[in-house]
């Protein structure tokens, strides 16, 4: 008896952890500390190939699932027919998860971009974008001037664009979110920004990944306005 219930005390810690390990790999933006640097990755560039990344195919099973899935994708819905793309090259591929964990990187990036903290953006961002960024910090610490930035709150979070080129997926996010902004020199005037004003801002936002890599997290590859 006391053996039957030692079997089944280890089978339902297997299956919680098997739980978390799943859920953690959702998650933006995190490192651990012991996993690998994430590749350098542009919207119009692919990473080169990681010929040490020894991971296993899909199963047959998951690979069938992914392709009836495919099938009944709506030809005329890119998006749609996009995330069904991402999804056949990483079956742990969630959009909910994947919109959870841009917010909060949404929110991780532009409070480390006005307080300068370089560290925070150097494991959120590929080099491209973390070189725009340095230099706008740089160049704002040069001039004496400090920027003080609020997110109040995302009003919403759409997934704009999807799509795969060769190992490399790649999610837009379009993010709408309320902040306040103020730009001060350095006697403390006001110089660009309301601090007293909350104002509506829109940033469409590229996350890539190489789905090949032991690497869960997401990189942010590209930032913009719209037109």
């Amino acid at each position: 008896m006391g053996d039957g219930f030692q079997a089944l005390d280890i089978i339902l810690f297997a299956m919680i952890a098997a739980f978390l390990v799943l859920r953690l790999r959702s998650v933006l933006g995190k490192r651990t500390g012991h996993q690998k640097r994430r590749p350098n990755m542009v919207s119009d560039t692919k990473p080169e190939p990681n010929h040490n990344d020894n991971v296993a195919e899909l199963p047959s099973e998951t690979q069938e699932s992914v392709a009836i899935e495919s099938e009944n994708v709506d030809p005329d819905d890119p998006v749609a027919s996009g995330l069904a793309a991402v999804r056949g090259v990483d079956s742990s591929f969630d959009a909910n998860n994947f919109i959870s964990g841009a917010r909060a990187a949404f929110e991780i990036v532009v409070k480390a971009f006005a307080d300068g903290e370089k560290g925070k953006l150097r494991d959120l961002l590929n080099n491209e974008v973390y070189d725009n960024f340095s230099d706008a910090i740089d160049h704002r610490e040069k001039k004496g001037e400090v920027l003080e930035t609020a997110v109040i709150g995302i009003k919403s979070a759409d997934i704009l664009e999807a799509r795969v080129e060769g190992r490399t997926a790649f999610v837009t996010v379009k993010v709408v979110s309320e902040q306040v902004n103020a730009t001060k020199n350095k006697d403390g005037l006001t110089v660009d920004g309301d601090e007293n004003q909350v104002l509506d801002v829109i940033d469409i936002w590229t996350f890539a990944r190489n789905t090949r890599a032991r690497d869960p997290n997401w990189t942010l590859v590209e930032t913009k306005s719209p037109q």
